[in-house]
């Protein structure tokens, strides 16, 4: 064999063998599970001692913003800050550190938890910034503060706000002219920041959310460029543009979708609701309707390219769904199964929602991170919506439980890159009806990652699959006995099934040591 590496004296979470100890990658695919007794008789080119470590497949992150996390990662992250003071004092700080003509980009505010209770002024913003123009997006990334330089040209559009706080059109339009002043070389560097981190969280995948209201044809291309070219996690670029499969072709996304807006976000209020906000007497805001929704999917299906929309609020989600029975009229509904579109987000569901879902074959690509940060009777969502319409959201096990086909993502830099956070999150949901098994949450953030992207042989460790993978430092394993029990890593051969690490809420989460892409090691723990 060439090119081929030995993993021996671990724990492989495999299907093939529950108690695999090594395994043999080649050419790219896991050749061989088994023991560490068999093991011997392989002359591998390289022989990796796991000494003791957990191999799993590896994680991917069905929704990023790639440039944007790179870039929060290297600029002032709000998402700490615990008061809108501490906010505007990180963004003075990183401001002095730049040339007087530099604009300032920063990211993560939250006004929910501070004190303050509102965003940052133009005003408050332009003093902190020195004078710099400045683009401070929310932690939704559906709305921003910008400063007054920014502002100009914008009051005609939609959710324009003299005071610096602009969402819907006049946020996408600074946000373009934001983001229009990174260069191209820093832009590179940021999605190098990006993909690096990931890799050293085990990420071997990433769906890039990309478009024209987000940044830009040169931003998603250079992206799909670099990942083809270096090493590193692969990435699965989505085009959120309307009626545009064909240029999603061209342009060499797997799909046309991601980010296609048919509404905002909650934190923003732009989530699209049947029922106003409990904090406002808005019902959000809606991009598309039924017959847009229909014809995009008619579009993708007629050129046997994957569909996709970002909808959160119950209206919105009501929407493409209806849209979904536009199009299975005109292309029938076996059609649309076979296309395995997807629905980003699908945070407020009822059962009549997510029975047809199922129907037609919908993948719910979803946050769990979201629930972390904002569930719960005190969080951000029921200061939004209300504790009682805010505990419909994110109801995993419903979707896992009428069989739609979930994947996990994290939208960074809404939330940060994090996938055994994000298994914990979906295992300890805020709503505990909503709660899913830990093998359930883990496959939907790898091999239902693969699946989202449509490609059905990765994201499990069996012989012929592609070698994507990642080794752990984990504490104790937890895994479910025969009776479904839970009990700690046993020996006995009656348990016959796989083990993975306890991710209780004040347990040490795993630490990633490797993370094989390819069977080509992209991070490995110095």
């Amino acid at each position: 064999m060439t090119d081929s590496t030995l993993f021996r004296g671990g724990q492989v979470y495999t299907p093939a063998d529950p108690f695999a100890t090594a395994l043999l990658v080649d050419d790219g695919r896991v050749a061989w599970v088994g023991s560490d007794d068999a093991s011997a008789s392989f002359a591998a080119d390289t022989v990796v001692d796991l000494d003791g470590a957990l191999v799993t497949p590896a994680f991917v992150d069905a929704h990023v913003h790639t440039s944007a996390t790179g870039l929060a990662l290297t600029g002032p992250d709000l998402a700490d800050a615990r008061t809108l003071t501490e906010a505007l004092d990180a963004v003075a700080r990183f401001a002095a550190t730049l040339p007087g003509d530099a604009v300032v980009l920063g990211h993560g505010w939250d006004e929910t938890h501070w004190p303050e209770h509102r965003p940052p002024t133009a005003a408050e913003l332009d003093r902190a910034t020195g004078g710099r123009a400045g683009y401070l997006s929310r932690a939704d990334v559906h709305s921003a503060v910008v400063s007054p330089s920014l502002l100009t040209g914008l009051d005609a559009l939609p959710g324009f706000d003299p005071a610096g706080h602009v969402r819907i059109d006049a946020h996408h339009a600074v946000r373009a002219v934001a983001l229009g002043t990174v260069t191209a070389a820093q832009r590179t560097d940021a999605q190098r920041a990006a993909r690096a981190r990931a890799a050293s969280l085990g990420i071997a995948a990433l769906h890039e959310c990309g478009g024209p209201d987000i940044a830009g044809e040169a931003d998603f291309t250079g992206l799909l460029a670099l990942a083809a070219a270096e090493p590193g996690p692969l990435v699965f670029g989505y085009w959120g543009e309307l009626r545009a499969a064909g240029k999603a072709r061209e342009l060499g996304a797997a799909g046309a979708g991601g980010d296609l807006f048919v509404d905002g976000a909650l934190g923003s209020h732009t989530a699209h609701l049947t029922s106003p906000y409990a904090d406002g007497d808005s019902r959000g805001h809606a991009y598309l309707d039924v017959d847009e929704i229909a014809q995009h999917l008619v579009d993708c299906a007629r050129l046997q390219v994957q569909a996709g929309f970002h909808a959160i609020g119950d209206a919105a989600i009501a929407a493409v769904l209806a849209g979904f029975a536009g199009a299975a009229r005109e292309v029938g509904a076996d059609v649309l199964r076979a296309g395995r579109h997807r629905l980003e987000h699908a945070e407020l569901l009822d059962p009549a929602m997510i029975a047809l879902m199922a129907q037609y074959g919908v993948v719910a690509s979803v946050q769990p991170g979201f629930d972390a940060a904002w569930g719960g009777t005190d969080g951000m969502y029921a200061e939004r919506l209300g504790a009682e319409r805010a505990a419909a959201l994110n109801p995993f096990a419903a979707l896992a439980g009428a069989g739609v086909p979930i994947a996990f993502g994290s939208d960074a830099p809404v939330t940060p890159l994090g996938p055994w956070e994000a298994v914990r999150a979906a295992v300890y949901h805020r709503t505990p009806g909503h709660r899913m098994a830990a093998r359930a949450a883990f496959t939907a953030h790898t091999r239902g990652g693969w699946r989202a992207g449509r490609d059905d042989e990765a994201g499990t460790l069996v012989p012929g699959a592609p070698a994507h993978l990642a080794v752990w430092a984990a504490g104790d394993l937890v895994i479910a006995t025969a009776d479904d029990r839970v009990a700690r890593w046993s020996t006995d051969p009656a348990a016959g099934v796989l083990g993975l690490p306890d991710v209780a809420p004040g347990t040490p989460l795993p630490t990633c040591l490797r993370t094989v892409v390819g069977g080509t090691t992209v991070y490995a723990r110095e």
